[in-house]
């Protein structure tokens, strides 16, 4: 899912801080144990999540999409001391695993981990939010954005992932899925609440500020 080739990967990694032992065991047992374990975030992504949750030390984060925790772990290095990072995800069958990463972390009591369809849980929420992650289910991508918008302070930031969608994005004929994620990007592009831009970061992370 990169968009860049492995020794630039490699270069990259080398010049950024190193993963947490935690962090490292997560990776692994998710990659050994998971299907799909290329929706984990990973090392350097996980390192962009957390140096933008540290520079607005965020008091009240949304994760969309919680996999097996490893980018949740990642945003909550950023938590102001009073924080709470609240992470949705529908995978029932992932729940021991997630839990077990979270209580290894000294971060455990910051997190609320709540299972249920994220469009119910994110109605029953009543937060303003300093940062907010969509890494979920792509073709819910714009019905997320709207439905956190309003709960999202001024100067806050939303974070959307999978926004290049291994570089399909670039195809003039898309199946389905490229072209959900390209009406996602459009609508946002065209946006006039938010300041905008993508990076070209493993598969693309849209970095959105509101007004």
């Amino acid at each position: 899912m990169s968009l860049i080739n492995d020794d630039m990967q490699d270069l990259l990694l080398h010049y950024c801080d190193p993963e947490n032992e935690l962090l490292q065991r997560i990776d692994r047992e998710t990659n050994l144990k998971v299907l799909m374990p290329r929706m984990l975030s990973g090392h350097y992504q996980g390192r962009v999540l957390s140096m933008l949750s540290k520079m607005i030390v965020p008091e009240r984060i949304l994760e969309i999409g919680t996999f097996t925790g490893y980018a949740t772990l990642c945003l909550a290095e950023g938590l102001s001391e009073n924080g709470t990072i609240f992470t949705l995800d529908i995978n029932e069958e992932l729940e021991e695993m997630v839990r077990a990463n979270f209580a290894q972390s000294s971060y455990n009591d910051k997190i609320r981990y709540i299972l249920g369809h994220a469009a119910d849980t994110i109605n029953s929420l009543d937060e303003v939010f300093d940062l907010v992650f969509i890494d979920a289910d792509k073709k819910n991508n714009g019905v997320y954005y709207d439905l956190i918008f309003d709960r999202v302070r001024s100067g806050g930031l939303i974070i959307v992932d999978n926004v290049l969608w291994s570089g399909k994005v670039l195809n003039k004929e898309q199946d389905k899925d490229t072209r959900n994620i390209t009406n996602f990007n459009d609508k946002v592009a065209t946006d006039q609440r938010v300041e905008k831009l993508i990076l070209p970061v493993r598969d693309g992370l849209f970095i959105i500020r509101k007004k």
